[in-house]
């Protein structure tokens, strides 16, 4: 069932029982937080998930994001602790460019337990080859 998700079982049965309408969760965020707002006038948006690869396509929360900063014709950078198989897709669906926060690779426990640093140190690096590319004539 389309919209059913992960918990694909509680969606049929609200359907079902209560004659529910299924929407994607992402829809009710983007709607929920005001995102089309947030993004207008904005030079660029920044996105993320703990995963990025093909499944990303199929619907997770960077590309509805990206497909209301690509309304507004504002580039959009994904972030991510892994970057899978397949994360070129995500570049048809409206996410410019995609980095993975993981310096090296490490136990799950030392990954988890340096996420907050290595996230910093991730945005930092961005922040800082944007200005680099601000300075670069064409």
């Amino acid at each position: 069932m389309t919209g059913g998700g992960a918990a694909g079982g509680m969606g049929i049965a609200a359907a079902v029982f209560l004659n529910a309408d299924i929407k994607p969760g992402i829809e009710i965020v983007l709607r929920a937080v005001n995102l089309e707002q947030a993004v207008q006038g904005a030079a660029l948006v920044i996105t993320g998930e703990g995963r990025i690869d093909s499944q990303t396509a199929g619907g997770k929360a960077p590309l509805g994001v990206a497909s209301v900063a690509k309304q507004f014709n504002v580039p959009v950078i994904g972030i991510a602790g892994v970057l899978g198989d397949g994360v070129e897709v995500v570049h048809q669906y409206g996410i410019d460019a995609v980095f993975s926060i993981l310096p090296r690779l490490a136990p799950l426990a030392e990954v988890l337990a340096s996420g907050e640093t290595n996230l910093f140190n991730s945005a930092r690096n961005i922040a800082c080859a944007i200005k680099i590319g601000q300075g670069i004539k064409n």
